[in-house]
């Protein structure tokens, strides 16, 4: 940024015609009580703050914005640009050469304005459109709108397959109320432009694949992910409450994103989310990260008072638990002896240092561990079982109801394989091979710096500067959809898959989704030519090329589909992979894979945990493998990832 002081730009603003079509004489101003009415704001300009007021001292109209406090003697016009964000007017949309007679542009100055007395200088003000508009509206031109546009009056929410609509139109017909005053043509509106940019999409690609066939899965279709999002609740509360009945524990943290995570690797059903065809039936990771919360979940200690309250209760609860099971004598006279020596010491000592209770706490754990986790494994199984199948009958269900659908807009479930050339291309985006049907109406409105997509009183949002890099997004990748009249229902589908996968708790599975700092992707695509992201999403990437979990609802953004199935022949790669052992463990395997059966260049830089105790598989292959050129270790406090919620902050 420069750090020259704003600079003003000078001339004068179009000129507002009267109904009539005469320019109102400024000779003669309009008075409190006069019998003509002063013209009534569009609405595109109430909702972008402004309001037509009264000046008592000047007896004359102004209009004043409640956003940027701005004042203007003559009605705003849509699309100059914002002195505050963009002082110089780089950004801003040409304005035709007008007269330098102040006449009726004269706008109403600040008080800061009156100091500079060299120069008269005006400042144009830019107010954003309620609504972008895409780059293949009909009649109008990329990012802005055609200067022939007449304005529109109504403010209900308009989807682009509403009848007699234009995409992203704010109003159904074009045609402007008579009531309203005629406004001369002025400048187009310029795009949104977020402030801050955390991506950059104009990257090119280095990495080179095999022609591949089309995915094979279903389009996304609001009224399925409705349906998803519905089961999927539901199949969290029964975790919930199998593990309250059967353990009385709340299930672990992020125990569930991540079994979702470590199905998915194996899995090999039909539903993009849900797993339904896995071997083995018993979730690893679930089972290893409830067993851990039993028979109590242990915190991390910062004081001698939670060390001594946590050693008693874990004694209590270890006591408890292998009374009501259905443990050896050995078993239980060994696990009541540890616990009540833990109580009786706690009784005497009270004098114990942190460190003594902590010391006293693992003799325990080692002492009973073993002997609570076989009388708890029969019930841990059962849980991870039962989830399992359920979520089989729930993925089931779904491929029913899609299927209908599908047949219901006469389309075929069953497609034909195209014929492909073995030949290496420049990666692309996945392709499905069903075509889509109609989409629902999906409405569209802003609040603030968010965009508020609904269906059917299910509301997902985004901020406004991650939904016009969706927009780019779906331009640079969509092939089937020129005209963007399924962009706001895709945009919700792929929204609400993320929101279901990673649940709707506070901050939770945002550590999931993390991203790497801006300046970290500038320096690996200098330094090492990395141009692809292997784990990443249309609402966290950093380049337009990238692989993702959902290829149904992000291929129309530019994903590769899922890294694990995608074999490309060279080129330079960032993984930065969701935290979960299983995950991080295939991903090696297929990375030797790849490195192994490829003569070109290929390269990988990889970003994971150093989780050292216990050890994970993946840290110690990545470390002893053959391919490893060079390993950096950076210590806690000294790094930092960008949050998994972006796309949904302020």
């Amino acid at each position: 940024m420069s750090n020259e002081s704003p600079t003003l730009v000078k001339g004068e603003g179009p000129v507002t015609l009267s109904p009539s079509g005469s320019t109102p004489s400024q000779g003669s101003p309009l008075s409190p009580t006069s019998s003509s009415k002063g013209p009534e704001l569009p609405d595109e300009l109430l909702q972008a703050g402004w309001a037509r007021c009264w000046s008592k001292r000047e007896n004359r109209p102004y209009y004043f914005n409640r956003f940027t406090n701005q004042s203007l003697w003559e009605m705003p016009v849509l699309g100059q640009h914002d002195v505050i964000s963009d002082p110089l007017g780089l950004n801003a949309a040409p304005v035709e050469a007008a007269d330098c007679n102040l006449g009726n542009g004269q706008r109403k100055r600040r008080a800061s304005e009156e100091q500079g007395a060299e120069a008269i200088s005006f400042k144009r003000t830019k107010v954003e459109p309620t609504t972008p508009i895409s780059p293949s509206t009909p009649g109008a031109k990329p990012w802005s709108s055609a200067p022939d546009d007449k304005q529109s009056q109504s403010t209900t929410p308009i989807t682009p397959s509403t009848p007699g609509g234009k995409p992203w139109s704010a109003a159904p017909d074009d045609k402007q109320n008579q009531s309203t005053p005629t406004v001369a043509p002025g400048p187009s509106p310029a795009p949104y432009r977020p402030a801050v940019v955390y991506w950059d999409l104009e990257i090119p690609t280095n990495a080179v694949i095999r022609e591949r066939p089309p995915d094979p899965q279903l389009p996304p279709h609001p009224e399925v992910e409705l349906q998803r999002a519905q089961l999927v609740t539901k199949l969290r509360q029964h975790y919930l409450e199998l593990c309250l009945q059967r353990e009385g524990i709340d299930p672990p943290r992020e125990s569930f994103n991540r079994w979702l995570l470590e199905r998915k690797v194996i899995d090999k059903g039909h539903d993009p989310l849900l797993p339904s065809d896995c071997d083995p039936v018993i979730s690893p990771s679930m089972f290893r990260e409830v067993m851990n919360d039993i028979p109590i979940r242990l915190s991390r200690i910062k004081y001698k008072e939670e060390a001594r309250r946590q050693l008693f209760k874990y004694a209590e609860a270890a006591k408890k638990m292998i009374d009501s099971r259905n443990a050896s004598p050995d078993s239980r006279k060994v696990v009541k002896w540890n616990a009540e020596d833990t109580m009786n010491w706690l009784r005497r000592d009270h004098s114990a240092s942190k460190e003594d209770y902590m010391d006293r706490l693992e003799h325990l754990r080692q002492q009973c561990g073993p002997h609570v986790t076989a009388v708890a494994k029969d019930s841990v199984e059962g849980i991870c079982s039962k989830i399992y199948h359920i979520s089989a009958e729930y993925s089931r269900r779904l491929g029913h109801a899609h299927a209908a659908l599908m047949k219901e807009y006469n389309l075929s479930e069953r497609c034909e394989a195209p014929d492909l050339q073995d030949r290496l291309v420049y990666c692309y985006p996945a392709r499905l091979a069903h075509p889509s049907p109609t989409q629902p109406r999906v409405e569209l409105h802003f609040e603030n710096e968010v965009a508020c997509l609904r269906f059917k009183g299910e509301m997902v949002k985004i901020n406004r500067g991650h939904f016009s890099k969706l927009e780019l997004l779906y331009r640079y990748s969509c092939i089937d959809d020129t005209r963007f009249e399924k962009f706001l229902s895709r945009v919700w589908c792929l929204i609400k898959r993320y929101q279901v996968m990673f649940g709707s708790g506070v901050n939770e599975g945002t550590g999931l989704q993390g991203a790497l700092p801006v300046a970290v992707f500038e320096a690996l695509n200098k330094q090492f030519g990395v141009s692809f992201e292997c784990f990443a999403s249309p609402l966290n990437c950093y380049f337009k090329q990238f692989c993702s979990a959902f290829p149904d609802t992000d291929g129309f953004f530019g994903s590769r589909g899922p890294f694990l199935s995608f074999r490309p022949a060279s080129g330079s790669f960032e993984a930065n992979p969701p935290f979960c052992e299983e995950l991080m463990d295939a991903m090696v395997t297929h990375f030797e894979d790849l490195l192994n059966s490829s003569t070109e260049p290929l390269s990988f830089i990889i970003f994971v945990p150093e989780w050292r105790d216990p050890v994970t598989p993946a840290l110690v292959r990545m470390e002893g493998s053959p391919f490893l050129r060079h390993q950096l270790s950076i210590s806690a406090y000294e790094h930092e990832y960008r949050s998994g919620s972006q796309h949904i902050c302020k």
